[in-house]
């Protein structure tokens, strides 16, 4: 009985951790590998960040030139209130990627934190980033950088 009470209790713990760890899956989409960046360490370099509001419904769009040779970008979307929820649509010259939400990172923490790289290299050209308040009490406010 007591060795049976250890394995259920350790089956049940397993299969916990099942959707976490498939929620962690790369997806990988015409080429490119689209993964949580939670666990990267980037040097600590200042990036610019754009900070804007967003209410339910609404859209903001950013875009960033992506230079010839660039291997990954690591596009941030934090709001920090995980009452409200937002999505990022990645748009590459070659590629749409997403929508991502707050779970997509494998974190719940009111933010979207992603590495997108590709082997031979991210299409260079416009990329464009969509954030889109999908379920939003009030105005949220934002940021982003990549």
């Amino acid at each position: 009985m007591k060795v049976s009470g250890i394995s259920l209790i350790f089956l049940v713990c397993a299969f916990g951790l099942i959707p976490g760890i498939s929620a962690l899956s790369p997806e990988i989409d015409n080429g490119y590998s689209v993964r949580p960046a939670n666990d990267l360490f980037l040097p600590s370099v200042i990036m610019p960040m754009s900070t804007g509001t967003i209410g339910q419904g609404q859209t903001v769009y950013y875009s960033k030139y992506v230079s010839s040779g660039t291997m990954a970008i690591y596009p941030d979307l934090n709001w920090g209130d995980t009452s409200d929820s937002l999505t990022l649509t990645i748009s590459a010259p070659d590629a749409t990627l997403g929508p991502y939400n707050d779970a997509s990172d494998g974190v719940i923490n009111g933010r979207i934190y992603l590495s997108v790289s590709k082997p031979s290299g991210l299409t260079p050209g416009s990329w464009s980033f969509r954030v889109y308040g999908e379920h939003v009490t009030g105005v949220q406010g934002f940021s982003f950088n990549v």
